[in-house]
């Protein structure tokens, strides 16, 4: 299922360790609008980023899915309000800078570990994102 024109729902659902665990990692109704509006924000970045092939490695994680990650159950990922990605062509940093630039209207944006960018918006429709800048790497958490 289209969540916008170039995001799916499938695509933001797809767990490699639900897959081989045999675990469900289905959305709820609520958790299927929070992805459309994480889709939204995504769409937004591929245009902010010039088209480039935008790779999203983890975004909505069952309970079982986010356990297995080690993340934490307050992790937006388990409402369907965050992605992790890479876009081709670009290091993480210069999709955070371009997203910073571009004033995307994102809950939150890390750069974690120099590898990836994690991406959200809010745990709640309607209400204004934050617009946190982190980076997260061996040295902790920090303000990017």
């Amino acid at each position: 299922m289209n969540l916008t024109a170039n995001f799916t729902l499938e695509e933001l659902t797809r767990s490699d360790m639900a897959l081989r665990h045999g675990w469900d990692n289905t959305p709820s109704e609520l958790e299927i609008r929070n992805l459309r509006r994480l889709a939204a924000l995504l769409q937004q970045v591929k245009t902010q980023v010039g088209g480039k092939p935008v790779v999203v490695s983890s975004a909505f994680r069952s309970a079982a899915v986010n356990a297995s990650v080690g993340s934490k159950e307050t992790s937006q990922h388990r409402t369907g309000c965050a992605a992790d990605f890479r876009v081709l062509g670009m290091t993480p940093r210069e999709v955070v800078d371009a997203c910073i630039k571009g004033g995307l209207p994102f809950d939150q944006i890390i750069l974690e570990f120099d590898a990836w960018t994690h991406i959200s918006v809010p745990n709640v429709a309607g209400v204004a994102p934050r617009g946190s800048k982190l980076v997260i790497d061996k040295q902790g958490t920090r303000p990017f």
